[in-house]
């Protein structure tokens, strides 16, 4: 077997080794199966480069696996809907390398491992998440499964490993950016070409391969019509690409140019990318949007490194909170300053209060905190220099932090596009928690 695989070593972890020797090269080995999650796409994939290698250096089948949670953490139509839609594109896109694509509803606890031991699978590769629920899953599904398996996780997602860019919770994008960019030229570096499997995937479960999508989207979209999708943004790494590279109204083609003066302000949304929900959910690689828009540089430095320092120390930054701070969505998880801060402001006298009823549906007395939050409502995202102001008013008008907190997660997560993602999750928090200056003191405290 050769030594040399399509992925750098860096960005794959082994989180369980098989206790059987593996079949030589020429003999053929169980099936590679991929259980993909965060990273759902076809092109620039990490995760689907490493398990086709994978199998065609073990003369294995390869398959990819979705598993859909039966709440998926309390998606809506706008979220499942064009995370659905996107799959739909994946499965036919997929199956003309001839790799089924198989989708499974359950707790994936369960589906996973069954799933493997029906088909004999001697490899189980998945992509990265640092989020909570996810890793405990997945801790799960390892534990379930044969000791005949060895399973990897690719870290897909991130430009550079979310592992290798640092070992601990990093304090600030001061801290971790050079970390990052030092790793750069080792990580940053064009994809190579998927090769088509060898083996071919054969009379195993071809009952489950196929999937009556309409019935389904349609299904999620009806049970989540309390928030309905919304129109400004098409499902699909196509669409997504469209929005990085098209000849129309494409980011780097078309609305680069202003990116570093204007994407601060509001009042000039197409100054900024669009790319979030497709980045959200893997529809389009960080990886390959960095890569293009390198090319453009020496047109546009300025825009280029702004969008560079946000698209992968800003994001990797969030990564790394999320995985090292488990207590990552309760002020527990806040740094030992900002606690305090928060405490010693919680008896601020408060000019209004609000319900969480009142907040939704946009009815305070700040007109603009209003168009910033209903612009959530109807369409699913809000400016980002906006979030700042949007949560510490939340924080200003209820109860406590940890309120304002759970509050600011919770419309988020429910009006949101990208929902439970760990932007979302760090946008609030650092609104929170950021220092005024030197003075150790939190700028969300109550009255500022």
């Amino acid at each position: 077997m050769a030594s040399t695989t399509a992925v750098q070593p860096g960005r794959i972890r082994i989180l369980k080794k098989s206790s059987l020797r593996l079949p030589d090269s020429d003999q053929t080995a169980g099936p590679v199966v991929y259980w993909m999650f965060r990273d759902q796409r076809l092109r620039d994939n990490w995760a689907l480069i490493h398990a086709v290698d994978l199998a065609n250096r073990t003369n294995a089948p390869v398959a990819v696996v979705f598993n859909l949670f039966d709440q998926f953490l309390g998606a809506k139509a706008r979220q499942l809907g064009f995370m659905l839609k996107g799959l739909r594109q994946l499965h036919r896109q997929i199956e003309s390398l001839q790799i089924p694509f198989f989708l499974l509803q359950g707790d994936a606890e369960e589906t996973i491992p069954e799933f493997l031991k029906e088909c004999g699978a001697l490899h189980l590769v998945t992509d990265f998440s640092p989020l909570r629920e996810i890793r405990s899953c997945k801790e799960e599904v390892v534990k379930r499964t044969s000791v005949s398996l060895t399973v990897h996780e690719v870290d897909a997602h991130n430009v550079v490993p979310m592992w290798a860019a640092s070992g601990k919770l990093e304090y600030s994008a001061r801290t971790i950016r050079g970390k990052i960019n030092k790793l750069l030229p080792e990580y940053l570096v064009e994809f190579p070409e998927l090769e088509p499997p060898k083996k071919k995937w054969v009379g195993m479960m071809v009952d489950k391969v196929v999937v009556d999508w309409d019935s389904l989207i349609d299904k999620v979209v009806r049970e989540g019509a309390e928030v309905p999708e919304v129109e400004w943004c098409v499902p699909g790494e196509d669409a997504g690409m469209e929005v990085l590279m098209g000849s129309r109204e494409g980011f780097l083609t078309k609305r680069l140019r202003n990116y570093s003066t204007d994407r601060n302000n509001p009042v000039k949304p197409k100054a900024l990318s669009g790319l979030s929900p497709y980045l959200h959910f893997g529809q389009i690689s960080a990886q390959r949007c960095a890569l293009e828009a390198r090319k453009v540089r020496n047109t546009y430095p300025q825009a280029v490194d702004t969008f560079l320092e946000e698209l992968i120390v800003r994001r990797e930054l969030s990564d790394n909170f999320c995985y090292y701070q488990p207590q990552y969505d309760s002020l527990e998880g806040a740094w030992e300053w900002a606690r305090k801060s928060l405490t010693d402001h919680a008896s601020d006298k408060r000019e209004h209060t609000y319900s969480l009823e009142q907040l939704e549906k946009g009815q305070t007395a700040d007109p603009l905190w209003n168009a910033s939050q209903l612009e959530m409502v109807y369409q699913g995202k809000m400016h980002g220099f906006m979030r700042m102001y949007w949560a510490k008013k939340i924080l200003e008008w209820t109860k406590g932090p940890e309120e304002a907190l759970s509050i600011s997660i919770f419309l988020n997560n429910k009006m949101v596009v990208t929902r439970v993602d760990m932007l979302g999750v760090c946008g609030p928090y650092a609104a929170f928690t950021i220092r005024d200056g030197k003075r150790g003191r939190c700028l969300g405290r109550y009255g500022t």
